[in-house]
């Protein structure tokens, strides 16, 4: 069965508006893709392993080509079945919310477990760095609560898309559709300009 994980990265359950826009978004695509199975992944679940001193030895003993040692392959294997979680499935969405211009702390903790050599990507003194995540589409939800595109920078800068964009092209995604509801203090129109957020994000579903 073809499965969708949707790996969300805000604690705020019902109340998180990029969890609602991810919501509006798997209704249309459930819909529009009935045999699907959706996976929800909650990076503020408290199972994220850390990834400290061994796991790092661990990950230079592989970009080395070599292999880890017993004492840091607890660690290594524990980051190994996160990336599986994710490399199993065949499509994705990502809820991001803004933090502090840029994402949340728990999603580049799950990025830095999962980015390993020869898991997400491989790298040659010749070509530089190739991503292993190909042939797969992913959906991305955006969102923040002050930073606005052309808002002066006193209300934010976008190290947020900028990052996370980067990271699906470091994996090897060319395939990814983007969603934003980006509203801003400056203006007094925030229940207009979720609703119209919501229905961007139904129609990404669909065509999705």
């Amino acid at each position: 069965m073809t499965k969708l994980l949707h790996v969300s990265a805000s604690p705020r359950g019902a109340l998180s508006d990029s969890r609602a826009l991810a919501d509006a978004f798997l209704d249309t695509y459930r819909q529009a893709h009935p045999d699907v199975a959706v996976e929800h992944l909650d990076l503020f679940d408290g199972t994220l392993p850390t990834f400290g001193g061994l796991a790092a030895e661990a990950k230079m003993a592989a970009f080395g080509g070599g292999e880890p040692s017993a004492e840091q392959r607890g660690e290594w294997d524990a980051a190994r079945a996160v990336f599986n979680r994710f490399a199993e499935a065949d499509a994705y969405l990502f809820s991001v919310p803004m933090w502090n211009a840029g994402v949340p702390y728990v999603l580049k903790q799950w990025i830095d477990i999962i980015s390993q050599p020869g898991w997400l990507f491989s790298f040659t003194p010749e070509a530089g760095y190739s991503g292993l995540i190909l042939g797969k589409k992913a959906a991305v939800i955006y969102t923040s609560g002050v930073y606005s595109p052309g808002a002066p920078l006193a209300f934010g800068a976008d190290f947020h898309a900028a990052f996370f964009n980067d990271w699906l092209r470091f994996a090897g995604f060319t395939d990814v559709t983007e969603t934003h509801w980006q509203p801003t203090v400056l203006t007094a129109t925030r229940d207009a300009d979720k609703a119209a957020g919501l229905q961007r994000a139904a129609d990404a579903g669909s065509r999705f």
